[in-house]
């Protein structure tokens, strides 16, 4: 039985994987989950997990134990040997310190925004993947983190928004009288927007969505959304995001968005654009004509906020409107959201580890794209100067 660091484990002699505790402020999940282990232990790999890194998502150590991982203690333990270590997110000083030379590091690092941190890797000898900027190809679809992530978001936003608004989210018919449905506004029909469509649909609300993108108009309606049009369109990014609009088309987006926004009791913002600032989609103005009670969900907080008043990682209350721009609601979801991160994390590692070893081959469609430091040099979206795209 794999329950201690000092026992033989499955797959003991092919390259050990290391499963750190996140240590940023209010994260709760883990890179790898008990379920998620058997196709790495039948590849002949072996995962060592560090003492407690998955009970804040309700993973205890001996489910490990039983599931065939060993438990390790501090970095200094875990790291010993490992040729892989798998994060949600960052990892702290220490944890680099303790890094051993030549190692893999994979997680959703945010690349572009951490620079110092990959130089600190890189100086380490560390190489580094980092998930966000898996290209948008089928054969990475099982891989995908982000709408994994998305999914949940989406979902949670709504949630939030409903216990927030001062009123019901369905038409309610009663003796007392009839109480009119909750109207939703859904900017971006990525993942994220089209999980908080089916979810707002589900409690009853009366929904609209927008998004840039036309070819997205088929899938909202599917979910039995109205969609917004506002005349302007955008095409996709190679990635598969909405491009950016600027000058005249902005103005005209932003004067029909106005109104929809006013109408709405709940408007949830999901537009990111990959490896920049969010679009600023809702002016203070447009705030300042809602109703007071009426909520905003900005899932684009972690980029800046498509509203301008939003405050990351805040939520405060402007001329009656509350506005939502928490950065963790995947880590609130932490169980499930572990799971489906461990599910995608599982395909990468067996993409990436073949023969009994890490691979190194950028010319890989996904390798090469996700691989932010190698050899002590920064590249793609980390190297300096402007970043090709995925």
């Amino acid at each position: 039985m794999a329950g201690s660091a000092d026992e033989p484990a499955p797959g003991e002699g092919g390259v050990r994987i290391a499963v750190p505790r996140e240590r940023q402020p209010g994260e709760r999940r883990v890179a790898l989950v008990p379920s998620a282990l058997r196709p790495l232990l039948a590849a002949g790999l072996n995962v060592r997990v560090e003492t407690g890194a998955g009970l804040e998502a309700g993973y205890s150590d001996a489910a490990y134990s039983e599931a065939g991982a060993t438990v390790a203690g501090g970095p200094g333990e875990l790291f010993a040997g490992a040729g892989l270590v798998l994060h949600v997110g960052p990892p702290d000083a220490g944890e680099i310190a303790a890094l051993p030379q030549g190692v893999t590091l994979v997680g959703l690092l945010r690349a572009s925004s951490h620079i110092p941190l990959l130089e600190s890797l890189a100086a380490r000898g560390v190489d580094v993947h980092s998930l966000e900027l898996l290209p948008r190809i089928t054969r990475a679809q099982e891989m995908d983190v982000l709408s994994s992530m998305a999914n949940a978001t989406g979902y949670h936003a709504v949630l939030m928004a409903a216990v927030r608004l001062p009123s019901f989210m369905p038409l309610l018919m009663t003796a007392a009288g009839t109480i009119r449905p909750a109207r939703v506004l859904v900017i971006g029909a990525g993942v994220a927007g089209l999980q908080a469509i089916a979810t707002a649909k589900r409690l009853g609300a009366v929904v609209e969505a927008f998004d840039v993108r036309p070819a997205v108009r088929e899938q909202v309606e599917s979910l039995g959304a109205r969609f917004v049009d506002t005349g302007v369109e955008a095409a996709e990014t190679g990635t598969g995001y909405a491009q950016a609009l600027s000058g005249e088309a902005e103005e005209r987006e932003r004067a029909v968005l106005a109104r929809h926004v006013a109408e709405a009791s709940c408007v949830i913002t999901t537009a990111l654009i990959a490896g920049r600032e969010a679009p600023r989609l809702i002016t203070a103005e447009m705030v300042s004509a809602m109703r007071p009670g009426s909520v905003i969900v900005d899932l684009a907080a972690p980029g800046g906020g498509n509203c301008e008043l939003t405050k990351p990682g805040e939520e405060v209350e402007v001329s009656g409107v509350r506005i939502c721009g928490q950065t963790d609601l995947e880590s609130r979801m932490a169980t499930d959201t572990s799971q489906l991160f461990a599910n995608n994390l599982v395909r990468f590692v067996l993409h990436l580890v073949r023969d009994g070893r890490v691979r190194d081959d950028l010319d890989d469609e996904i390798l090469g794209a996700t691989c932010v430091v190698h050899a002590g040099t920064l590249r793609g979206a980390a190297a300096p100067g402007p970043a090709p795209s995925a």
